[in-house]
């Protein structure tokens, strides 16, 4: 006899449902049960409001959140950059599957890169994360660019640019990767010229505190370094007091190596790295004013040693006028 499939709660959009589906499969792999994706229509998909204007935390996992606590879907699968700070105590974050790349990218008109763009050029995006650091980058670099609000799906914005009415629009690379269009990226942003938003890239799967059988088995995808990497992103931004739309970027990850190893060298994994490096960064939209601030220390081997690393930065990147600099603070 077939055991019941496990209920998988979802948002409708390509992307949302590409992701799904691909935890699906690997959920299905280490139960051995059948997975169907629900799909759940949530605020963020029907409100025509820029991000920032409906605040932004968790407009895309509210009802996501309500299914599970109902019991109509047993787990969800969220973009960990949608997902606000606070966990509910009835809810568990049960894994963070292995990150995507989670720079930003361009998809601009003539295979364009950000460089290249003509004076006067006009970026689409609905971040002001984004939109902070790109006007930061255009003022270090001469450009004449105007960023310009949007939202919708990626067909939506890419249509911006395919129709003439943008030069550019700016994407997750992740979200491009997971829905098969990777060739449509003109220039893949340097994390030194816009940090992306915490946990971009990385998934979270959530299901129920009390379904301990099925958070045994989600653990199972869960990926040690990318956890304790977007808890020190998110420790930040939710000692920062800032919510999803807030023009904060964060990225903890493995600093680059001061000098190259020999061919043949046995250290040359990359595991013998045990240093993690957090940077943060936030910024007045139009670019004029920015705190950027990193630090450097061992990979965190704990939960609670990743969050106090994400605080020790906020702290300092308060205490150099962050708050200031973030508008709408989180409710």
């Amino acid at each position: 006899m077939t055991e019941k499939a496990l209920r998988l709660g979802t948002r409708r959009s390509k992307l949302a449902m590409a992701q799904s589906g691909q935890v699906a499969d690997a959920v299905s792999q280490v139960t051995g049960r059948p997975v169907e994706l629900v799909e759940i229509t949530t605020y963020g998909d029907v409100s025509r409001e820029h991000l920032a204007q409906i605040g932004g935390t968790g407009v895309f996992v509210a009802a996501l959140r309500e299914a599970l606590a109902r019991g109509e879907v047993d787990f969800a699968v969220h973009s960990l950059k949608d997902l606000p700070t606070a966990q509910p105590d009835e809810l568990v974050l049960a894994a963070v599957p292995v990150r995507e790349d989670p720079r930003d990218v361009i998809v601009a008109r003539d295979a364009l890169k950000l460089a290249d763009l003509p004076r006067g050029a006009r970026i689409g995006t609905g971040s002001p994360r984004r939109m902070a650091q790109l006007n930061a980058y255009a003022r270090g670099h001469g450009l004449d660019i105007e960023t310009v609000p949007i939202r919708g799906n990626v067909d939506t914005r890419i249509g911006y640019v395919t129709k003439g009415e943008l030069d550019a629009v700016v994407l997750a690379a992740a979200g491009l990767n997971r829905i098969g269009r990777s060739d449509e990226v003109t220039d893949f942003l340097s994390v030194d010229t816009v940090l992306p938003a915490p946990g971009q890239g990385a998934l979270a799967i959530e299901c129920a505190a009390d379904n301990a059988a099925l958070i045994a088995a989600l653990a199972e995808l869960d990926d040690p370094f990318t956890r304790v990497a977007v808890t020190a992103e998110r420790s930040l931004l939710a000692a920062l007091e800032a919510g999803c739309s807030a023009p904060v970027g964060a990225l903890a990850d493995l600093p680059p190596l001061s000098a190259p190893l020999e061919r043949g060298d046995p250290q040359a994994d990359r595991q013998i790295v045990k240093e993690m490096r957090l940077r943060g960064v936030v910024g007045t939209t139009d670019g004029s004013t920015m705190v950027q601030l990193s630090t450097t220390g061992p990979v965190p081997e704990t939960h609670e040693a990743a969050m106090a690393l994400g605080r020790e930065l906020a702290t300092e990147m308060l205490a150099q006028g962050a708050a200031g600099l973030m508008g709408e603070r989180a409710q």
